[in-house]
């Protein structure tokens, strides 16, 4: 059962220009459980009184495991993207350090499982659809290790101020030989381009992996026509609808 609790800010940055990485603490002091790729809820009010929610994947990584292979963490991260005139805007781009908001969670189940016995994960995101995979980079890590396993990520962004974490990923990539990481820029190209970077959309490079379904398994998380348009390639090449796992963002005001 989802816990209910208070976080407070600790830090924030702006990762790109229209998106802020948050830090939080739980108020009283306990550690979140939970499993990479999994969300929080944050909970408040519409001026209006009327009670809603926004949900938001925790980017923490954290080595250390809790029973049943879940995660211990005692800061909490996430990563906000700016939409014109939302009220979660409004909440979290002006939350001061030390503010305080309610949430809820851990929810969710776009989580790598035991149960997957394919060679290679393919991981597709845009914006910041990114975020459950960097909380899954330990898990990568520990997978890879144990050898006959592989990890591609495609990340799409419009250029490269708008790749979250990429640098994270690149010295991941570089630390994991069995992981590789391609940075799909649609608009414009890095001014000195990095060797796994690709020109086009996510779901136009997905066909470059020659995707099979003896072989592959799939992640689809952020923009709902790229999840969508990914979908469709990836049954085209004949995985069965069992071995691609989506998650949309869409973005609420």
């Amino acid at each position: 059962m989802a816990d209910h609790f208070q976080l407070r800010l600790a830090d924030s940055v702006m990762l790109a220009p229209a998106v802020r990485h948050l830090v939080f603490e739980r108020v009283d002091g306990q550690p979140l459980t939970f499993q990479p790729g999994q969300f929080l809820q944050v909970h408040f009010h519409y001026d209006d009184g009327t009670a809603t929610k926004r949900s938001y994947s925790v980017a923490t990584v954290a080595d250390g495991s809790a029973p049943s292979g879940l995660t211990e963490v005692g800061r909490i991260e996430i990563a906000v993207s700016y939409v014109e005139g939302g009220a979660a805007t409004r909440l979290l781009g002006e939350l001061p350090v030390g503010g305080v908001i309610d949430a809820s969670g851990p929810y969710g189940r776009f989580c790598l499982q035991d149960t997957d016995s394919h060679p290679r994960y393919l991981l597709l995101a845009t914006g910041t659809g990114v975020t459950p995979y960097r909380a899954m980079l330990p898990q990568i890590g520990r997978l890879l290790a144990q050898g006959g396993r592989e990890a591609v990520l495609l990340y799409g962004a419009r250029s490269e101020a708008e790749l979250l974490y990429g640098e994270e990923f690149e010295a991941f990539a570089r630390a994991h030989p069995g992981f590789t990481f391609h940075a799909c820029l649609s608009r414009k190209a890095r001014a000195v381009p990095h060797p796994g970077d690709r020109h086009g959309h996510v779901q136009q490079v997905l066909a470059e992996l020659d995707p099979r379904a003896e072989r592959d398994i799939a992640y689809l998380c952020g923009n709902p026509n790229m999840v969508d348009a990914a979908f469709t390639v990836l049954k085209e090449a004949g995985l069965p609808v069992p071995q691609i796992r989506r998650e949309k963002y869409i973005s609420s005001r």
